[in-house]
């Protein structure tokens, strides 16, 4: 079959045969309709993912819209390397039904970023109720767009988005998100956030990017009177592995530290709550925005610069 392939860790993915995956034991086979290139779909397949498990070749790609034997349309991932959804075929263990009206494409560029704030936004509903107010940083992402919307779709009072890039936080300040730009300085960005905390501690924090921009969201938290209870959820870490947590932050308030990713989630309230998610990007609750390229044109996609969600397509 026909598949993007990675050679060797880090290099781009080409165009080429690959072997057909295997039926059997739990397995359909189904064809490709649509897969995303994601950050975590880079990341593995440089081989630097904590999920990589080194094998090389192989075909990249986490999740995908396919189509059945029998003609129908599925959301479906996990498979097993080295084999990915960047293919022609796919054998998978797991599949969920879209609903009637489902755009393919939405759905493929949307679930895997969506669901990294949906999962501790509703959490974090059922645990305490719906947060009056959630600070989402690293926001000018496509992560971040999509965690405003999921913030709003649960009936979130008051968004607060911290990012970089002007003409980005304006985006993100049309979706609704009260925005704070953050410049790498630390002081300058604790300052920045405590301004638009305004002495209130959001009920939760979605953070995208960990390191510094983490160690400002921290000072500014510790600064804000009382001791209103704080969720810090870590989604990435795309300002760095490591950030410093300040002791007093920890003593002065209720305070909960943890992380979301696939490693962390109880799968069976995952699968359960990406039925809920493909329904919202199926009823326009949330808004995808994505491009399509033909598998063929791997490549392009591939390199694509930042922008809409490249989504690899059945030539």
């Amino acid at each position: 079959m026909k598949a993007a392939v990675v050679t060797t860790a880090g290099a781009a993915p080409e165009y080429q045969d690959f072997s057909d995956p295997q039926g059997g034991q739990g397995l359909q086979i189904v064809d490709l309709v649509a897969s995303a290139i994601h950050p975590i779909v880079r990341h593995k397949a440089s081989g630097e993912h904590y999920s990589s498990d080194g094998q090389f070749p192989l075909v990249p790609g986490v999740d995908a819209v396919a189509r059945t034997a029998d003609g129908a349309l599925v959301y479906t991932g996990e498979i097993e390397a080295p084999w990915g959804t960047f293919a022609e075929r796919m054998a998978v263990a797991m599949t969920l039904p879209l609903p009637d009206g489902a755009d393919p494409v939405a759905v493929a560029a949307g679930v895997n970023p969506g669901m990294s704030s949906w999962m501790p936004l509703t959490a974090h509903a059922d645990e305490h109720g719906t947060p009056d107010t959630v600070m989402i940083i690293g926001v000018t992402g496509a992560a971040g767009g999509l965690a405003v919307q999921n913030a709003q779709a649960l009936g979130v009072r008051r968004v607060i988005g911290v990012g970089r890039g002007v003409d980005d936080l304006k985006r993100v300040a049309g979706l609704g998100a009260e925005t704070v730009e953050i410049v790498g300085d630390n002081a300058a960005d604790a300052a920045a956030i405590g301004a638009a905390l305004d002495g209130k501690a959001p009920d939760l924090v979605l953070d995208f990017l960990w390191g510094g921009a983490a160690e400002s969201a921290f000072q500014a938290l510790a600064a804000v009177p009382g001791n209103s209870a704080t969720s810090y959820v870590e989604i990435g870490s795309a300002a760095g592995e490591q950030a410093a947590v300040p002791a007093s932050l920890l003593r002065s308030r209720p305070f909960r530290l943890s992380g979301s990713g696939i490693g962390s989630f109880d799968m069976r309230r995952y699968f359960s709550q990406v039925a809920v998610y493909v329904q919202l990007i199926t009823d326009g609750k949330v808004e995808v925005n994505a491009q399509a390229y033909p598998l063929s044109r791997i490549s392009e996609a591939w390199a694509a610069p930042a922008g809409p969600r490249p989504v690899l397509v059945a030539d």
